[in-house]
């Protein structure tokens, strides 16, 4: 049995549509335990999703935090494979069944897996498409489990991230805690992610973004530092190089992404003008160690 743990924080107009996604193209033998962890709801989140039936199970918790709720969900989760879903993306039940099955074999040494990126441009605004036709080039972005809604772990691959502190870049830390060798991006798995369709919107991502890494990254050097004092190995680190770590963009990215493509030079202005009005924007937060203000973008859940 493979559990699904789904937090949701006042998704009601988005939830339906991922639940009707994992459920429509179910097996016979399928028995996958879905669960939806709403926290601090105000909104139908929580009847919504019990409207889709026996195979969903909704636990309810006072307090709007998606760490609290990814907690909560593993206490009520049945078994592993475990896979943990963002409710404002869509997954469907053959994407989960594709994504578990290199976790179901141990040799395989593989303890996570996540799967690709499927971002319906369209409907966005032409300096957003211009900043994703960069973004999703970007080496990091491409091999890493994170930015994409949705991270599977095997039952060692949970005791992983289990340990990790409850961190904004949730999803980043679950990618850094593996190994390239121990993840792994499953083509025939397809998510669906919904992108900011306005540049403030967009704007507003990109400063969450730089400021949950800059905690990842401060939370890195705290504890290699305490290691460190102690004269202890690091525990259940990855070898991984510096910009592996970070996972940030380099120059030499940029630059041999515009060798291959001349023609992305456009978009690579709006990508790095981007990228600076969302440093600006996030030094306040970094100052005050503000790692709770959550900044969200409603154009995404837009039906």
């Amino acid at each position: 049995m493979t559990s699904i743990v789904i937090p949701a924080h006042n998704e009601a107009p988005v939830i339906g549509r991922l639940l009707d996604s994992l459920l429509a193209d179910s097996v016979p033998e399928d028995d996958t335990d879905i669960l939806v962890v709403c926290n601090g709801c105000t909104d139908e989140t929580a009847q919504v999703a019990a409207a889709r039936g026996p195979r969903v199970r909704v636990v309810e918790i006072p307090v709007p935090s998606k760490h609290a709720a990814l907690r909560a969900g593993d206490d009520h989760a049945r078994s592993f494979p475990r896979v943990y879903v963002d409710a404002d993306v869509v997954i469907t039940g053959a994407g989960v069944r594709a994504l578990v099955e290199p976790l179901e074999d141990e040799a395989s040494g593989i303890l996570a897996t996540a799967p690709a990126r499927e971002i319906p441009l369209a409907a966005c605004a032409w300096r957003v498409r211009a900043y994703y036709q960069v973004w999703q080039r970007l080496p990091a972005v491409r091999e890493g489990l994170f930015g994409r809604g949705v991270v599977a772990v095997s039952k060692s691959g949970h005791a992983r991230i289990a340990a990790l502190p409850p961190l904004m870049a949730d999803d980043l830390a679950a990618s850094l805690a593996f190994t390239p060798a121990e993840r792994r991006v499953v083509d025939s798995a397809a998510v669906v992610i919904q992108p900011p369709r306005t540049w403030p919107d967009l704007i507003r991502r990109r400063i969450r973004a730089a400021v949950s890494t800059a905690q990842v990254e401060q939370n890195q050097a705290e504890r290699s530092q305490g290691e460190r004092s102690r004269g202890e190995p690091s525990q259940g680190e990855p070898s991984q190089g510096p910009g592996e770590a970070s996972a940030r963009t380099s120059t030499a990215d940029l630059r041999a992404m515009l060798r291959r493509e001349p023609g992305l030079l456009p978009h690579l202005v709006v990508f790095l003008a981007a990228a600076v009005v969302a440093r600006r924007g996030a030094k306040k937060a970094i100052r005050a160690q503000d790692f709770g203000t959550w900044l969200r973008d409603e154009s995404s859940r837009q039906n």
